[in-house]
C-alpha cells in the first residue's frame, strides 16, 4: 500500500500508510500522544480519531487537557446526559445541549405534572441521571457519525419537536450543522436496545450533531458532575415553552474536576461572608 505525506503543525512531514486515521497518526508519533488524543484538526476542520487522512493533509492532534479537547469532552458528555434523561423519563424530549465555559448544559421538556403544569426536575432526579450516565459510560458505547437526508431525519426525530425545528432551519443549535438536504447525526448504539425506542430505526440514542466526539462513552468522560436544574425558555423567548435545563461540569481528570468544585465552594463561602 502506498504511503501518504502528512504535515504536522511545526511544519515537519510524516510518511504514513494510505488509510491511516487521525488516531493512527497519533499512535505513529508516540504512545503517550495516542493515549491523550481526543480528536484531530485536519485542514482546519475538527475530525474524529477514526477520520481517514488523505495525502497532503495538515494535521494537529488535539489532547484532552487542551481547550479544544475539553470542549469535546464536554460536548460528548452532553450526549450521555441526554441519553440518560430520555431513558429515565419516558415521554420527555430534548432541545439543545452545548458546551459552555467550565461545563455544559442540555434543555429538556418533561411530561406535565398531574395538574397540567410543566414537568420539572428535583435534586433526586439529578442523582438518578448522573448514576445512569456513569452506567452508559461504562458500556463504552461508540460515537457513530452519519449523514441523513432531511426527509429521513424528520422520520428519525418525529417525536422530538425541537429537533424538527432545527432540521427545518427554524432554530439554531451551536453544536449542530444542518445544510440544505443534509443532516449530520451521531448515534450511541447501546449494549441492550431500548425497550421503548425513541428514534425510528435506531435501537438507542441519536442526536443532531456536527461532532467531533471522543471515540466512545468510556473515553475521557468519567470526570463530571451535574450541578443544578433550572427553567429556560426555548430559544430564549418567553412566549415559547419553558424547558428544564440541566447544568453540569466536566474535566479531563479527577484532579481538575475536584479543583473546580473546590473553587466553587470557596467562592460560595466568600459570597456568604
Amino acid at each position: 500500500m502506498a504511503d501518504i505525506t502528512i504535515t504536522l503543525p511545526d511544519g515537519n512531514t510524516r510518511e504514513v500508510p494510505a488509510g491511516t486515521t487521525v488516531g493512527g497518526l497519533a499512535a505513529s508519533i508516540g504512545r503517550n500522544l495516542a493515549k491523550a488524543a481526543v480528536i484531530g484538526v485536519v485542514g482546519g476542520t475538527e475530525r474524529d480519531l477514526d477520520w481517514e487522512l488523505a495525502d497532503g493533509d495538515v494535521v494537529e492532534i488535539v489532547t484532552a487537557e487542551s481547550p479544544r479537547g475539553l470542549y469535546t469532552i464536554r460536548h460528548s458528555t452532553t450526549h450521555v446526559l441526554a441519553q440518560a434523561v430520555l431513558e429515565l423519563f419516558p415521554g420527555s424530549t430534548f432541545a439543545i445541549g452545548p458546551p459552555v465555559e467550565d461545563g455544559f448544559y442540555y434543555d429538556f421538556e418533561l411530561p406535565p405534572h398531574d395538574d397540567g403544569t410543566p414537568g420539572t426536575f428535583v435534586p433526586e432526579d439529578l442523582e438518578r441521571i448522573e448514576a445512569r450516565m456513569r452506567e452508559i459510560m461504562a458500556e463504552a458505547q461508540p460515537f457513530v457519525r452519519d449523514e441523513l437526508g432531511e426527509d429521513e431525519a424528520r422520520k428519525v426525530f418525529a417525536g422530538h419537536r425541537f429537533k424538527l425545528e432545527i432540521i427545518d432551519g427554524e432554530a439554531d443549535d451551536p453544536t449542530s450543522v444542518t445544510e440544505p438536504g443534509l443532516v449530520r447525526t451521531y448515534e450511541n448504539p447501546p449494549a441492550t436496545p431500548w425497550e421503548r425506542p425513541a428514534f425510528e430505526g435506531y435501537p438507542g440514542f441519536v442526536d443532531l450533531c456536527r461532532g467531533p466526539h471522543v471515540p466512545s462513552t468510556k473515553d475521557f468522560l468519567g470526570h463530571f458532575k451535574l450541578m443544578r436544574a433550572a427553567g429556560a425558555y426555548w430559544r430564549g423567548d418567553e412566549h415559547k415553552p419553558m424547558l428544564q435545563r440541566i447544568y453540569g461540569t466536566a474535566w479531563a481528570s479527577k484532579k481538575d474536576l475536584d479543583a473546580h468544585l473546590e473553587r466553587l465552594e470557596e467562592a460560595a463561602k466568600r459570597d456568604h461572608r
